[in-house]
């Protein structure tokens, strides 16, 4: 059973750096879908443009990943960090001016999705090898962060609501961009003491992507939530969010939206602040337990639920997500040693939204086909059925808290 627990301090300089960079970063990036939907259906573009621009910038990240792990142990994570956030930047400022001016073409709007992909793919794999260099209790770290990324995620596509509704979508992604800006300077000034791995001698790219998926395969745990993940990407969580901006822009309008994805954000800050308190000796099972919460509203969003008992949905589900994804990263964090720990993130996060941009990007044509009510309403029984399977895998199920 969970129980709740003292920890050690957890804020220092590094800690309260990282913090606003990513707030600041996830603001931003909470703004975009908005910004897409509002934007190009706004331009008379059909509803599976969202899709396939969302769906590039995953698919980009997915391919990219693993050689953003591979980098970031080569030239340290925080640099690769920094360089990423500048990378993403121009991007940003071209929608934001090109979106302001009319309607860019399709294919500009595709590839800066792409470059955007390619910028968040260097920096992730960072992420989770900077947290235990910071935190001295490293749920503590991934839950405080969570919640912080919940409120910024809700604030994000609000005030991307207002933007669009006042000016344009334009203005949204100058907001975007800003915050890039600022997440590059916070974490340009962290001061990180070098690891011993900073200095050692590198292996080949490709010895390095080998190694890395050596310890990959060498956790069983790991490469099983990520198979089964695999699944829940395609069917569930990758059609869900064009599905869901598609839907909702098209029947309630970008500012219902906005709202929706807000308490999406607050329900994601309840399930931050429940990991703060809970920390269970089994950190996965209890995080499967939690992500019963999402076929709730992917079944009120198929049956055309009216807006209120949309919102109560997304409070659920964004909870849900929450507590799993801060089991998850603790998990990783804490059972994956340092050295390895960059590349052995990147194959995760390869491995769980490849299959998400492939679903972002099919959900379009097949929710043309078939109802896109009824591919929400099929994901909701395949939802039931990955929390089935990870609980039925022994190693996941009883993976010990460290």
């Amino acid at each position: 059973m969970p129980v709740p627990d003292r920890p050690p301090a957890l804020w220092n300089r590094n800690f309260r750096l990282f913090f606003v960079a990513r707030g600041a970063a996830v603001f931003g990036e909470g703004m975009v879908p908005v910004a897409y939907a509002a934007g190009l259906l706004g331009a008379g573009h059909p509803g599976s443009a969202v899709g396939y621009a969302l769906g590039s910038w995953t698919a980009a990240f997915a391919l990219f990943v693993l050689f953003g792990g591979v980098l970031a142990d080569r030239f340290t994570a925080r640099r690769m960090m920094v360089l990423a956030d500048l990378l993403r930047l121009p991007g940003a400022a071209v929608l934001a001016v090109t979106f302001a001016l009319g309607s860019p073409p399709l294919w500009v709007v595709y590839v800066l999705s792409v470059t955007g992909g390619i910028g968040a793919a260097l920096f992730q794999p960072g992420v989770a090898s900077t947290i235990p260099r910071i935190a001295p209790d490293v749920q503590r770290a991934n839950a405080v962060l969570r919640v912080a990324e919940a409120l910024t995620t809700m604030a994000g596509p609000a005030a991307a609501g207002l933007l669009v509704a006042v000016w344009n979508a334009g203005a949204a992604f100058a907001v975007n961009g800003a915050t890039f800006a600022v997440s590059a300077l916070c974490l340009a000034l962290m001061r990180l003491a070098p690891l011993p791995s900073d200095t050692m001698e590198r292996d080949s790219l490709r010895a390095e992507l080998v190694g890395g998926w050596r310890e990959f395969r060498s956790r069983s745990w790991l490469w099983g939530v990520i198979s089964i993940w695999t699944v829940y990407g395609l069917t569930v969580a990758g059609p869900m969010v064009p599905l869901t901006a598609s839907l909702v822009t098209g029947d309630h309008g970008p500012a219902a939206y906005g709202v929706l994805m807000a308490v999406n954000g607050a329900g994601s800050a309840a399930g931050g602040l429940l990991a703060l308190r809970l920390r269970p000796g089994r950190p996965l099972a209890w995080g499967a337990v939690a992500l019963l919460g999402l076929p709730v509203n992917l079944a009120l969003l198929g049956l055309g639920a009216p807006v209120e008992l949309l919102g109560a949905g997304q409070f659920i589900a964004g909870a849900a997500f929450a507590y799993w994804l801060v089991m998850w990263s603790t998990a990783v964090q804490t059972h994956v040693p340092q050295e390895a720990l960059n590349r052995m993130h990147a194959y995760d996060v390869a491995g769980s939204l490849l299959m998400m941009g492939v679903g972002r990007t099919l959900s379009g044509p097949v929710a043309a086909a078939v109802g896109t009510e009824q591919v929400l309403l099929v994901g909701t029984g395949i939802a039931v059925l990955v929390v089935a399977a990870l609980l039925a895998v022994r190693p996941i199920r009883t993976l010990p808290r460290v």
